[in-house]
Parts: C-alpha cells; sequence; structure tokens
C-alpha cells in the first residue's frame, strides 16, 4: 500500500492513525447458504503487521475448498445465487418465526425510540433494494422523488450516509444531495458532504485501478455471448449481473467469470443479490467502512452513539456484524423473505424504509423541536 491510497481532508486527519499500513492480502470465496465464509481480524487486508491472523471460517464445507488463493467451486457460486434470488414464497410457519426473531422495525418503532432517546444517531443506508427498487436495468435504478425528500429529512437531524457497491459518481446522480456523506465501491471509495467533487476521505483500493481496469475489458469480452449478461463497472469493484440471464446459463457465467479471474490473483470474487461482484483483495467492506465513518466523526467509542445501518444484500451483511458487535447499533435487513443474517430488524422493501425514516424524523422533531442538522465536520 502506498500514501496515496489513503486521502484525508486536512481537517479530518485524525482517522488516519487507526488505519493499518501495509500487509498481508487474503483471497476468499464466499460460499452459498450453509457455506458462507466470513473474514475476521482488525481492520484485515489494510493490515499492520502483527495484526490478529485473517482467516477464513467455513460452515458446512470442506475446510481445504475455502483455503486462501483456492479458487471457489462453480457449484457453489451457483448455489450462492440461488440462494441470493429466492423464486418461492417460504412456508407461513418458517416466516413467522424468522419474523419474530427480526421483528418489523415498524412495528417496533416504540421499542427502537425508546432504544434511541439520549442518544445521537447516525444513519448508514444502502441503495439499491433499498432506497431505489430493485430493477432490471441497474442504470435505471432512480429513487422516487418522495424518497430523496425522506433522505434529506433525515440527513438535516442525523450525520447521514449512503454505502453501496455502486460506483460513487453514479450513486451520487441517483440520489443528488450533497448534504450525505458516500462510500461507493462497498466502502473503498469514501468522501464527505460539500459539492459534487466532495473532498476524498479514503480510498484504499487506489493501487488496484489498473487491474480493475483490465479484468474489466477481459469481463466484457468474455461473457459478451452470454444473453443478459451486464459487467459494471464501479471503479474500485466490477459487478457481474445476471438478473436477465436464464438460469441454465449461470454456471458457465460462472465459469467465464472465474476463468477471467484466475489471470488476475489480486481480486476476488463474492456474490450479492443476482450479482457477482469481484473486488480487490484486501480486507476492507461496508463494515471497515462504517467503522471508519464512526472514528472519523469521533463517534467510535462513544456510549451515547446510536449507529443505524439499513440494507438489504449479503453484503451489507458486514454492516450488521460491526454493529451487533459495538452492540449499541441496529442492523435492519430489507428483505420480504427470511434470510439468515446479522441484523436485528427487518422492513419489507423500499415503501416501508420511506416510512421508517419518516417516523424517525417525526419522533426527532417530538423530541427537539427545534432540532437542525448540518453535515458535521471529520474530526
Amino acid at each position: 500500500m502506498t500514501n496515496q491510497d489513503v486521502v484525508f481532508p486536512d481537517m479530518g486527519i485524525a482517522a488516519a492513525a487507526a488505519l493499518p499500513a501495509a500487509g498481508r492480502t487474503l483471497f476468499v470465496c464466499r460460499g452459498a447458504a450453509g457455506a458462507v465464509s466470513s473474514l475476521r481480524g482488525k481492520y484485515g487486508g489494510l493490515g499492520l503487521p502483527g495484526a490478529d491472523d485473517e482467516y477464513i471460517e467455513a460452515r458446512g464445507a470442506p475446510a481445504a475448498a475455502h483455503a486462501p488463493g483456492r479458487p471457489c467451486p462453480t457449484s457453489w457460486v451457483v448455489d450462492a445465487i440461488r440462494a441470493s434470488s429466492p423464486t418461492r414464497c417460504p412456508p407461513v410457519d418458517d416466516y413467522a418465526a424468522w419474523m419474530r426473531k427480526h421483528p418489523s422495525a415498524l412495528d417496533s418503532f416504540d421499542h427502537i425510540a425508546a432504544v434511541a432517546k439520549g442518544k445521537k444517531i447516525v444513519m448508514f443506508m444502502d441503495y439499491d433494494g433499498t432506497l431505489s427498487p430493485i430493477v432490471t436495468d441497474p442504470d435505471m435504478a432512480f429513487m422516487s422523488a418522495e424518497m430523496r425528500s425522506a433522505v434529506r429529512n433525515v440527513a438535516m437531524l442525523f450525520p447521514t450516509a449512503i454505502v453501496t457497491g455502486r460506483c460513487l459518481d453514479k450513486v451520487y446522480s441517483f440520489v443528488g444531495l450533497s448534504e450525505l456523506y458516500y462510500a461507493g465501491s462497498h466502502g473503498m471509495d469514501i468522501k464527505g458532504p460539500g459539492s459534487k467533487d466532495k473532498t476524498v476521505l479514503l480510498q484504499p483500493a487506489r493501487e488496484f485501478l489498473p487491474v480493475i481496469n483490465k479484468a474489466y475489458r477481459a469481463l466484457l469480452e468474455k461473457t459478451k455471448a452470454t444473453q443478459g449478461a451486464r459487467v459494471e463497472n464501479n471503479k474500485f469493484c466490477l459487478s457481474v449481473h445476471f438478473r436477465c440471464v436464464d438460469e441454465k446459463s449461470w454456471s458457465p457465467l460462472a465459469e467465464q467469470v472465474k476463468a477471467v479471474l484466475r489471470d488476475y490473483p489480486e481480486l476476488k470474487l463474492t456474490e450479492g443479490r443476482k450479482v457477482l461482484e469481484i473486488r480487490p483483495s484486501i480486507m476492507w467492506d461496508k463494515g471497515r467502512a462504517v467503522e471508519f465513518l464512526l472514528k472519523s466523526l469521533a463517534f467510535d467509542d462513544r456510549g451515547d452513539v446510536l449507529p443505524v445501518y439499513v440494507g438489504d444484500d449479503r453484503t451489507d451483511e458486514d454492516a450488521f456484524k460491526v454493529l451487533r458487535k459495538r452492540v449499541q447499533g441496529l442492523g435492519i435487513l430489507v428483505s420480504k423473505r427470511p434470510k439468515e443474517t446479522d441484523a436485528s430488524y427487518s422492513l419489507k422493501d423500499p415503501t416501508e424504509v420511506m416510512e421508517f425514516l419518516h417516523r424517525l424524523v417525526q419522533w426527532k422533531r417530538r423530541q427537539s423541536p427545534s432540532a437542525t442538522m448540518r453535515p458535521m465536520p471529520l474530526q
């Protein structure tokens, strides 16, 4: 890692002390349900010498198959695709049991408000499937004017960040609110409030840009014959969308992606909601981005801060884990179906997310009728 990988504004250099220097990286494959790999350790793959050893915890799969650097079997990739894209509703009893464990954030709002009373709320939200509906064409994932208004109202009262796998410029064009923090490319491109050319706070994978661009061109060429496949360049990561790909072609598509990645050992393959994600093989994710922003805002070691993260995808689980580990934090999964999750609460869809944001604003204004807020500067 070079000194150019992390860029801080003049007013916000305190967080630099928390970031490790150069170290080892870890290649990871996340398998299907029942074989999900999890990464542990301190700020991982940016890693300090002497930091906790990185390791992979495999559940229900041969340990050797998850060894660092080993390719993920195509069957597991396809199983993961199916697990992230269920086509049938679960049995009523199963859903009811899941809802008891992850109750509706709307039905439980009074309890959430009681927990939040006297605390400074910090809002983190995914974009696709959370603030906008999932659509066939990723370039058409527009948020509604009503949702934009709801997010703006939240940002007036609480520090608010969008944490997404999307390219930062793309998600900014969708949201269009300068008062937010934005963490694009799964938290590998973080910028603060201000103009469109916001101050860069952190880019831990900048050195990977040349190889990411090469892999992007190779994936375009390799997958062009697969009808419905689409490769999206999110600057610090790549997304291979298969929402419009016939299920019979999922396994060949996964093979095509794996074939390309054999030439790029610096990159790793993970899966999301009807998408294969290719990222730099450093241990950085949405959870690390949440930790970084909390520390940058001097909120990381305060007992009166309540981080709230709302997201719908497998990649949001990294953030849910961070909040669960903090104890003082709430994860809200957006899903109509039972999923294995570290979130505490659930919402069904972006419409319910918007209702939750409205209620949060109304509650805060009742608590503090004169409450208004501007984006907090970094410490």
